[in-house]
C-alpha cells in the first residue's frame, strides 16, 4: 500500500514538473529591460502572384555579422514554407536611433540583377518580425487607411525599378509591471525565467516593457556611395536620411551596388499583451462579414428543418400505415404497390467494390475527426496566430492518432457487409492505413518537385520527407492496424432481413439517378461557400484567419446536412426499387467536393487573376485537389453512415416476409 501511495506521489509530482515546462510558443510575455537589443528576424519573401516563397538572402540584402542563423521552426512551419532567419536589424529598447548604415553590397551582376527586377515584378513582399509579430505597414487610399503586413522589395515606375533600402521602423512597447499578474498566471518553468515576479528586490524597480507592436515604412533613398565606403555597420550615416514613403531615388541598375540603412523610433503605447494580435485580425480585406455569415447559418438551419421535419412525417406516415394492416392486407399491399417495401430481399446486397468503400469510410471518420478535434482547439485559442505551424502540426498529430477508428470503422464495416466473415480484414486495414496518405504523398511529391525546380522555400526538404514517411510507416500504419484489430474483434452489425440468393431487377428510370446524387451536393455546399471565401483568402492571400468559433458550426451544421442529404437521397432511391444505395449515399453528400474544386476553379480565375505561371497555377489547383478529396472523404462518409443507419433502422421498425 505505501508503495502504491510512493508511486502516485511521483507521478503527481512529475505531471506538477511537466506542467511547469510547458508553455504556447509565442503565448507569453517577454520583458525587455531599457538598453536590452531586440533581434528582428525574416520570414521568407512571399508573393500572390506566384505563391512561392523563397529565402529572404536569395536577394542581395545585407547579412548579420554573425552569420545566417535559421531558427527553431516546427513541423508545420517547415509545411507552409516559412523559412525564418536572423537578421541584421538590431534595436536597444527605448533607444530611438536614426540614419543608422546598415551596409553596402557589393555590385550587381547581371544575374543577380535579373534576378532581382524578376521579384520586384512578381510584387515579393519582405516579411520582417520582432518578438514574433510580423512587421505591418499602413497605408492610405481613397480616404481609407489600408493594412498590410511585410513591405514590398521595390517598385516599378515608367520602366525603371527602384528598391526599399532604407526601413523606418516603429515598435510599440508597454509596461510590464501591468501584465505582471497576468504573467504570473500563464506561467510555466521556461517564462518564469525570462519573466520574473513582482516580488521585493533590486530588479522589480527597475522599469520593464513588452513588444505590443511593430509597424514599417519602407522608403527608397539615394544614398551617396563615396560617403559609406568608411562607414562600418551599425555607424551614423554622415548626411540626415528623410524618409518619404510617397517618393523613390534608389534606382537599381546592373554593375551598381545598394546601400542599406534604417532608423527605429519606440513609442509606449495602451495597448496590453493579449490584444497586440488586433491590428493584424483586422486586415483590410479579413474582416469577416458576421451578419453574411450569419444569415447563411440561419437560412440553412431553417431549410434543414424543413427537409427533416418533411422526411420524418413522411417515413412515418407510411410505417404507420403499414402496420396497422393486417396480414392479409400487407400481403395485398406488397402485391399491389411499389415502393422500399419491395427490395427488402435485396436492400443489404453486398455494393461493388466493397473493401474500397470501406476503405474510403474509414479514412473519411479518420479525416472528419481531425477536423472537428483541430477547429475545436482552434476556437479554444489553442492555435492562435501567434504560434506559428501548430495548426499544420495539430492537424498531423490528430490525423495520426484517429488512425484507429479509421481501422476500426473499415474493418467492422467490412464485416458487417461479410456478414461476420474475418478473412481479408488485415487487407482492408492496411488499405484504409495507405489509401488517403499515398494520394496525399502523391499529389505532395508531384508538386514538391515543382517547387524544388523553381529553388523555392516552400519545397519540403528531404529530411522532412523521410520524417514524414517514419511518421506515417512507424505511427499511422500501425495504430491503423490496431484498429482494424479491435473491428474485426467487435462483433458485426447483424442485417433485420435476409438478403435473397437472386438479385432483383431494378426498374427503368425516368431519370438516371447519379444525376439527383451529383445535385444532392448543393444543400452542404450552400453551408459552406460564404467561409469558403476567407478561408480561401487566408491560404492563397496571406490573409489571417482567426474565426475559428464560426467555423466549429459551420462544420457542425455541415455534417446534420450532408446526413439529411443523403438519408433523403436514399430513401427515394428505395421508394423507386432502386437497392443499390452504398455508393449514392455515400457520393449524394460527397459531392459537394465537386462544387468546392468548381469555386476553387472560379476563385482562381477571378480572385487570383494576378497568379503569374503555369508552375503558380499547378500549385494551386493541385493543392485544391488535396483539399478536395479530404472534403469528399469525410462529408461522403457522414452520408453513407447516416444513411446505413436509417436503412437499418426502416428495415428493423417492420416485419416483412
Amino acid at each position: 500500500m505505501d508503495r502504491i501511495k510512493i508511486c502516485f506521489l511521483a507521478a503527481i509530482l512529475s505531471l506538477i514538473q511537466l506542467g511547469h515546462a510547458f508553455y504556447l510558443p509565442g503565448s507569453y510575455p517577454h520583458k525587455y529591460e531599457v538598453g536590452d537589443y531586440l533581434n528582428v528576424k525574416v520570414n521568407s519573401l512571399t508573393s500572390i502572384e506566384t505563391e512561392m516563397p523563397f529565402s529572404y538572402y536569395s536577394l542581395p540584402f545585407c547579412q548579420p555579422p554573425e552569420g545566417i542563423k535559421d531558427s527553431a521552426e516546427n513541423l508545420g512551419e517547415l509545411l507552409m514554407g516559412d523559412r525564418i532567419e536572423n537578421s541584421p536589424y538590431r534595436f536597444k529598447m527605448f533607444k530611438n536611433e536614426s540614419e543608422i548604415f546598415l551596409c553596402q553590397t557589393e555590385k550587381l551582376s547581371g544575374d543577380g540583377f535579373k534576378l532581382l527586377k524578376k521579384r520586384i515584378d512578381e510584387m515579393y513582399q519582405v516579411n520582417p518580425m520582432l518578438d514574433n509579430l510580423p512587421a505591418i505597414r499602413y497605408t492610405k487610399k481613397d480616404g481609407y487607411v489600408l493594412r498590410w503586413t511585410g513591405y514590398p522589395v521595390g517598385i516599378k515606375v515608367q520602366d525603371v525599378y527602384y528598391v526599399f533600402n532604407h526601413l523606418k521602423f516603429k515598435v510599440l512597447v508597454h509596461k510590464y509591471e501591468e501584465a505582471a499578474n497576468v504573467a504570473r498566471v500563464m506561467g510555466t518553468g521556461d517564462a518564469a525565467e525570462v519573466i520574473p515576479t513582482m516580488g521585493k528586490g533590486k530588479e522589480s524597480d527597475e522599469p520593464g516593457y513588452m513588444v505590443v507592436g511593430f509597424e514599417v515604412v519602407p522608403c527608397s533613398f539615394a544614398h551617396n556611395a563615396d560617403s559609406t565606403k568608411k562607414l562600418k555597420m551599425y555607424e551614423r550615416y554622415t548626411t540626415p536620411i528623410k524618409c518619404d514613403s510617397t517618393s523613390v531615388s534608389m534606382s537599381v541598375k546592373e554593375g551598381q551596388s545598394i546601400v542599406f540603412s534604417y532608423e527605429v523610433s519606440f513609442e509606449e503605447s495602451d495597448i496590453k499583451w493579449p490584444s497586440r494580435w488586433d491590428a493584424y485580425l483586422k486586415m483590410e480585406g479579413s474582416k469577416v462579414h458576421w451578419f453574411s455569415i450569419l444569415n447563411s447559418l440561419m437560412v440553412i438551419t431553417f431549410l434543414a428543418g424543413i427537409v427533416l421535419v418533411i422526411f420524418l412525417r413522411t417515413v412515418r406516415r407510411d410505417l404507420t400505415r403499414y402496420e396497422e394492416l393486417d396480414k392479409e392486407a400487407q400481403a395485398q399491399m406488397n402485391e399491389e404497390l411499389s415502393g422500399w417495401k419491395l427490395v427488402v430481399g435485396d436492400v443489404f446486397r453486398a455494393p461493388s467494390n466493397p473493401s474500397l468503400l470501406c476503405v474510403m469510410v474509414g479514412d473519411g471518420v479518420q479525416i472528419l475527426g481531425m477536423g472537428v478535434v483541430t477547429i475545436l482547439f482552434a476556437a479554444l485559442g489553442f492555435m492562435s496566430p501567434a504560434s506559428r505551424g501548430t495548426l499544420i502540426t495539430g492537424m498531423l498529430f490528430f490525423y495520426m492518432i484517429l488512425g484507429i477508428a479509421a481501422g476500426y470503422v473499415a474493418v467492422r464495416l467490412w464485416r458487417t457487409i461479410g456478414c461476420g466473415e474475418h478473412r481479408g480484414w488485415m487487407s482492408v486495414a492496411w488499405k484504409a492505413a495507405c489509401f488517403f496518405p499515398g494520394i496525399a504523398f502523391l499529389i505532395l511529391t508531384t508538386l514538391n518537385f515543382l517547387l524544388w525546380g523553381s529553388h523555392s522555400t516552400g519545397a519540403i526538404p528531404f529530411s522532412l520527407f523521410v520524417i514524414l514517411i517514419l511518421l506515417w510507416f512507424c505511427i499511422s500504419v500501425p495504430l491503423t492496424l490496431i484498429g482494424g484489430y479491435f473491428g474485426a474483434r467487435a462483433p458485426h452489425i447483424e442485417f433485420p432481413v435476409r438478403t435473397n440468393q437472386i438479385p432483383r431487377e431494378i426498374p427503368a428510370q425516368k431519370y438516371p439517378s447519379w444525376l439527383l446524387v451529383l445535385g444532392a451536393g448543393t444543400l452542404p455546399f450552400g453551408t459552406l461557400f460564404i467561409e469558403l471565401f476567407f478561408i480561401m483568402s487566408s491560404i492563397w492571400m496571406g490573409r489571417v484567419y482567426y474565426v475559428f468559433g464560426f467555423l466549429f458550426v459551420v462544420m457542425i451544421l455541415l455534417v446534420v446536412v450532408c446526413a439529411e442529404v443523403s438519408l433523403v437521397l436514399t430513401y427515394m432511391h428505395l421508394c423507386v426499387e432502386d437497392y443499390k444505395w452504398w455508393w449514392k449515399s455515400f457520393f449524394a453528400s460527397g459531392s459537394v467536393a465537386i462544387y468546392i474544386f468548381i469555386y476553387s476553379i472560379n476563385y482562381l480565375v477571378f480572385d487570383l487573376k494576378s497568379l503569374s505561371g503555369p508552375v503558380s497555377a499547378t500549385l494551386y489547383l493541385g493543392y485544391s485537389l488535396f483539399m478536395v478529396l479530404a472534403i469528399m472523404l469525410a462529408t461522403g462518409t457522414v452520408g453513407f453512415l447516416s444513411s446505413f443507419w436509417f436503412v437499418h433502422y426502416l428495415f428493423s421498425s417492420v416485419k416483412l416476409d
